[in-house]
């Protein structure tokens, strides 16, 4: 069963909201935190309420869209914390509109963040890890890569499924060689990651995964995230209801699409609490 009692875990995107959360919950677990995020203030003050705690945390600035910096931030963990255990690649950005007012620059700019973020980490820690015949990838999608609905923003929700997919060949790649993967799949989560998203079209419509789904904290989210990661579970979403809206798609895709459709039209949006 895996532990994370002194380990050493680079997160990236942990300067805020679930990335904080989930720094927290592997320091309170016994793990090292490298915290790396592109504000350099938001890493030093999850690294500081680390330490605060009795944790053992250092700040460091990432922008993962550009390999130096990601390199400079693996070596600095190294140096200060040992090798890299846990590679958490939480780092993303969201944005809303219709897909015909995306130019393909807002694609480019969406998957450089939200999945090759992840690939820039992994090509620098994952050959280490593989000498080393042990080691840990963590990837945060969400549960618009898991079925159809965010149709407010595609691109977003492409690049979230291409980390899934990505996770799950990693996971069949890398399990028999020593290194675990998973990937953290949020529902709605109570977070501010919304704020300041850039509209790409007028009076677009926000559309939700269910409005069934309950709000959850970000701690909920990082707490789940690691016991889901000391089961063994390599897709993990923070909510159970996750699993039969899974089963319900992989029975007949058509039908969910068509009965996504219909939903939408009779102004049922998918967001909680309404």
């Amino acid at each position: 069963m895996f532990t994370f009692e002194n380990k050493t875990a680079l997160v990236v995107g942990a300067g805020q909201n679930i990335g904080r959360s989930i720094a927290l919950e592997f320091a309170r677990r016994g793990a090292r935190v490298a915290v790396a995020d592109i504000s350099k203030a938001g890493a030093e003050e999850t690294a500081r309420l680390i330490n605060a705690a009795g944790g053992k945390a250092i700040g460091i600035a990432c922008d993962v869209t550009d390999e130096h910096s990601v390199r400079d931030a693996v070596g600095e963990t190294e140096r200060f914390l040992g090798d890299i255990d846990i590679q958490m690649n939480n780092a993303g950005i969201i944005h809303s509109g219709n897909p015909e007012d995306f130019p393909a620059s807002e694609w480019e700019r969406m998957f450089s963040v939200n999945f090759f973020g992840a690939v820039r980490a992994n090509a620098i820690v994952l050959p280490k890890m593989l000498a080393r015949g042990q080691g840990y990838i963590v990837n945060t999608a969400s549960f618009a890569g898991l079925y159809p609905y965010a149709t407010n923003r595609i691109p977003y929700a492409a690049s979230k499924a291409a980390l899934i997919s990505m996770s799950e060949n990693l996971a069949v790649y890398l399990h028999p060689k020593g290194i675990r993967v998973s990937c953290l799949c949020p529902g709605p989560t109570m977070t501010t990651s919304t704020v300041g998203m850039k509209p790409w079209s007028e009076g677009v419509v926000m559309r939700g995964p269910g409005n069934y789904l309950a709000v959850k904290s970000q701690d909920h989210a990082a707490t789940v995230l690691a016991d889901g990661m000391c089961a063994g579970r390599m897709l993990i979403p923070t909510h159970e209801e996750g699993w039969e809206i899974i089963r319900s798609r992989g029975s007949s895709p058509d039908t969910f699409i068509q009965e996504k459709i219909e939903a939408f039209a009779r102004g049922d949006s998918g967001l909680p609490g309404r």
